[in-house]
């Protein structure tokens, strides 16, 4: 992961701190209890349970240190930082799609807490780069891979 800044909300890093905290200290313990399980079987060569408990230990960690590096990298959205004047990260956003004449409601995060069934997209997206910077009444022109989409910002707000 390159050394950049992730922008997150405070509720987003909480739930990263939380989540390193989980797999530092129950997810290890588990692992480690299956390993000595796995050790009592005896031959390591042809031992699945203990090639299972390496392969959930190594994917542990890995996990930990990218959530180390994300949580090194974070900065918090000052969220009395966030105005509705124009659309910024930590905004919700209702557009009208012009071509379909259908309102959408978006909310602008940082890449970690994406989570497109609650429409939280990332500020890396292509509607979110169109959108940044956008006051109500403008038009976002968003080229996604079927053409231009043609966004109307109807509201931002927190």
């Amino acid at each position: 992961m390159p050394d950049k800044e992730i922008l997150l909300t405070q509720e987003g890093y909480d739930n990263l701190e939380k989540e390193l905290e989980e797999l530092k200290t129950v997810k290890r313990y588990e692992i480690s209890e299956r390993i000595k399980v796995a050790l009592g079987f005896g031959d390591l060569s042809e031992n699945s349970e203990y090639d299972e408990a390496k392969n959930a230990q190594a994917a542990n960690e890995n996990k930990i240190a990218e959530l180390e590096q994300k949580l090194r990298y974070a900065r918090i959205i000052d969220e009395s930082e966030v105005d509705t004047e124009t659309v910024q990260v930590g905004n919700i956003v209702k557009v009208l799609d012009m071509e379909f004449n259908e309102e959408d409601e978006y909310t602008i995060v940082g890449t970690t807490e994406v989570d497109l069934s609650l429409n939280r997209i990332s500020n890396e997206s292509p509607i979110a780069k169109g959108l940044l910077g956008k006051k109500v009444g403008d038009i976002a022109q968003v080229e996604a891979p079927t053409g231009i989409i043609k966004l109307k910002v109807l509201e931002i707000k927190k």
